[in-house]
C-alpha cells in the first residue's frame, strides 16, 4: 500500500521502562540499531497495525504495554536511491509514518522475536532517551528526532530534562 506521493504507511514503536530509557533493537545479523517499525496494511489502522507489529517484532500483546501517546502527523522519510522499490503502478519512496509512545508494564523478560517465526531482531537494550538519534542509519535521523521531540513530555521523567 503505498501513496499517491511514493510513501508507504507505517507505524514506529518507542517503548519505555517509565524512567526515561527506550527500548533499543538491533537488526538481525548486523549491527544496525532502530525502533521496532512496519507496513500498515490495507484495512487496517495505525492502531491496529502498531499491536501487530508489536507482537510479531518483540512477542509482546496490548496487555503487556500501555499507549502513552501517538504523534499528530506523519512524519516522513525518503530511501536512499539504492532502496527506492520500484514496482509496477507505483514506486516506493519512502515511508510515511506514525509514531507510538508506549510503556512496558509487563517483565521484559516477555520481549522475544520469534513470535512471527521472521525475526527482524536479534537482540535488545534500554538506552538513554535521545541515543537514539547517534545511532540510528543517517536517513530516519529527523524522523527520529521529530518522534523523539513530541513525544518527549509524554515520556520522559521531568527531572531528566530535553536535548536533542
Amino acid at each position: 500500500m503505498i501513496d499517491a506521493e511514493g510513501f508507504r504507511p507505517n507505524v514506529g514503536i518507542i517503548i519505555c521502562d517509565g524512567r526515561g530509557h527506550l527500548l533499543w533493537a538491533k537488526r538481525v545479523g548486523q549491527q544496525s540499531w532502530q525502533f521496532p517499525q512496519g507496513g500498515i496494511d490495507a484495512g487496517e489502522s495505525a492502531e491496529q497495525a502498531m499491536y501487530r507489529e508489536l507482537h510479531e517484532e518483540l512477542g509482546l500483546h496490548p496487555e503487556h504495554v500501555r499507549v502513552i501517546g501517538v504523534t499528530q502527523r506523519w512524519l516522513r522519510y525518503r530511501l536512499p536511491a539504492q532502496f527506492v522499490r520500484r514496482r509496477p503502478g507505483r514506486t516506493c519512496i519512502g515511508q510515511k509514518q506514525r509514531w507510538f509512545a508506549l510503556q512496558l508494564v509487563a517483565d521484559e523478560s516477555l520481549v522475544r522475536f520469534d513470535a512471527a517465526g521472521h525475526p527482524e531482531f536479534d537482540g535488545w537494550r534500554w538506552v538513554d532517551y535521545w541515543h537514539p538519534l547517534s545511532e540510528v542509519v543517517a536517513f530516519k535521523r529527523d524522523v527520529y528526532r521529530s518522534a523523539l521531540r513530541e513525544l518527549a513530555p509524554l515520556v520522559i521523567p521531568r527531572r531528566f530534562g530535553s536535548a536533542g
